[in-house]
């Protein structure tokens, strides 16, 4: 484990707004690691040389990911599926005659090997939604992916939530036995369902975030994962809860519908979602093959969500790979820098590594706790570091590929590269002091 990391370049996001500055951007800084948590945080010109640990010349560094938002249930299946039609109603369709051949060592295999990935790429925590198509039968994926939670623990954080039709929560006793159900299930469980006006109920989503609130729940929900302008699951779904007094947090994917929206409509959501207690995801590699999605036709609109309007609001706002190799999306590798990469391209967002790459790594917007605008400190923190070996500010997330995942401090994944180390510089430096041999020399 190095006792330090020296000249590594983080986002502005995490550093106190007095940090020092270089042509406009933030000053490389030095960690100080010890007992697999960051110790200090110096600019790195006024630290106390260290003689110790490694030197990142420079290297970007973020901290492990949160992939707030995947279908581990479905994961991997893209290849035995034969045919799938253009948009969200074909690839459920797809997925319903493949469910129907599930079992247990098959969700396992295929859910293992995406902690693997997610692993690999950095990520410490994955949130995994689980289709529940049956009120009285837990779906087969729903215990296999708790023995996963338990298997992991440590190294990814797993959570897992109940995504079920709001019919299933019009009959409040339900509703109620369905959240116990999952209360009980195991720690890192939420309640779920999918908002849509092709189903829409209002009293069953009051319900479901009645029944959370009894059991101490937290919400997670896909929200008007439409381009239907008509759309107003977000904006009920932020009324509610404050009608309510919900009291936990509440995550709200895809929300695609605000962006075929009136401007002031959507602009007049995100206000009322700015008072409440709510996180937005995006999921922008699966909106953009699903949504105005038709044979033979080019689409027209994006489906991403207005994450910049969200942003300007404090609206914590996260993005994650959601699909991956399924009929939903057949792209993907767990990786939210592939997320961040497709965001910043779709959604024209400035500053991809100072300011978006926020939208990776803040695993506090899920917490219970009001949602603050600044990150907590890195000191205390984990040392669990992705760093970039190849990747530079300007052109972030190209490049990205080549990384080095440490976890509590110790290297995890990936190699460092010989530069960084200290006897690369202690060669260097006996290079550069020692004599040159004779025959090195040219008489003329």
């Amino acid at each position: 484990m190095p006792a330090h990391l020296q000249q590594v370049r983080l986002p502005r996001w995490l550093l106190p707004s007095d940090w020092p500055q270089i042509q406009g951007h933030p000053a490389p800084a030095q960690l100080g690691l010890s007992q697999g948590r960051i110790t200090a945080l110096t600019p790195a010109a006024q630290a106390q040389p260290a003689h110790s640990g490694w030197n990142l010349h420079g290297a970007l560094a973020l901290p492990g990911f949160v992939d707030a938002h995947v279908h581990l249930d479905k994961t991997f299946t893209l290849p035995r599926i034969p045919h799938v039609e253009p948009g969200l109603l074909g690839a459920i369709e797809a997925m319903m005659t493949d469910r129907a051949g599930w079992t247990a060592e098959d969700v396992r295999q295929r859910a293992e090997r995406a902690l693997h990935w997610a692993w690999e790429a950095g990520s410490t925590r994955l949130r995994t939604h689980v289709d529940w198509w049956e009120p009285d039968r837990v779906p087969v994926a729903w215990p296999v992916l708790r023995e996963l939670a338990q298997a992991w623990r440590g190294r990814v954080r797993l959570e897992r939530v109940s995504l079920m039709r709001l019919a299933f929560y019009e009959d409040a006793a339900q509703a109620d036995r369905l959240a116990r159900t999952v209360a009980a299930s195991g720690p890192d469980a939420l309640l779920g369902g999918f908002v849509h006006t092709a189903h829409w109920n209002e009293t069953g989503l009051r319900h479901l975030l009645r029944a959370a609130q009894r059991h101490d729940l937290d919400v997670d929900l896909h929200v008007d994962e439409e381009l239907e302008p008509s759309a107003h699951g977000l904006a009920t779904l932020a009324r509610l809860t404050r009608e309510i007094g919900f009291t936990g947090r509440v995550v709200c994917g895809h929300v695609c519908a605000l962006a075929a929206q009136d401007e002031a409509t959507a602009l007049r959501t995100l206000d009322a979602v700015a008072r409440a207690p709510i996180t937005l995801v995006s999921l922008p590699a699966t909106n953009l093959l699903l949504q105005d999605a038709v044979t033979g036709r080019t689409p027209r609109q994006r489906g991403l969500t207005l994450v910049k309007e969200a942003r300007e609001r404090g609206i914590p706002r996260l993005l994650a790979s959601d699909n991956v190799q399924d009929p939903f999306c057949r792209l993907g590798s767990y990786d939210p820098v592939e997320a961040l990469a497709i965001g910043a391209l779709v959604g024209q967002l400035p500053d991809p590594f100072d300011t978006w790459s926020e939208a990776l790594c803040r695993a506090d917007w899920l917490e219970r706790a009001p949602a603050a605008v600044q990150a907590p400190s890195l000191i205390g923190a984990p040392a669990d570091l992705v760093l970039f070996a190849d990747a530079d500010m300007h052109g972030f997330p190209s490049r990205a590929a080549r990384r080095v995942v440490l976890r509590d401090g110790r290297l995890a994944h990936g190699q460092p590269p010989a530069g960084w180390l200290p006897s690369a510089a202690h060669a260097a430096h006996a290079a550069h002091a020692a004599p040159a041999p004779a025959s090195s020399f040219v008489l003329s």
